[in-house]
């Protein structure tokens, strides 16, 4: 499956942003879809998961700030950021696994999208 995300930019601190991922050559509805984010120098890093039946999961400090959701007739991941901080600040990867473990490792996702961009000003 080829994972394309988009979405991101610069927002003031407070701001929202709505991230979405694309999915292609199959349907999503068999995986395990999840959000990461990087800064440079640092480890990619947990944000969120959806699981194939709809469960979410969050790193606490983006919890009752960050929605995550899928739509499988239209085959793509959603991510609403609201609250925004500058710790944010991140490229924002979509990825994807029918791996049933630690939906937090990133080395249990088999695909993943090219990355974008979030900018939070203070």
């Amino acid at each position: 499956v080829q994972l394309q995300a988009s979405g991101g930019g610069l927002v003031q601190a407070g701001g929202s942003l709505r991230l979405s991922c694309a999915a292609s050559g199959r349907t999503i509805r068999p995986y395990n879809m999840a959000w990461f984010r990087q800064t440079p120098g640092k480890e990619r890093e947990f944000v969120a998961t959806i699981n194939k039946s709809g469960g979410p999961g969050y790193i606490d400090s983006v919890k009752g700030r960050f929605t995550i959701s899928r739509d499988n007739a239209k085959n793509q991941v959603s991510l609403q950021m609201n609250s925004l901080k500058p710790e944010d600040t991140a490229v924002y990867y979509c990825a994807a696994t029918t791996v049933v473990g630690s939906p937090t490792d990133p080395g249990q996702y088999w695909y993943w999208g090219q990355g974008t961009q979030v900018t939070v000003s203070s």
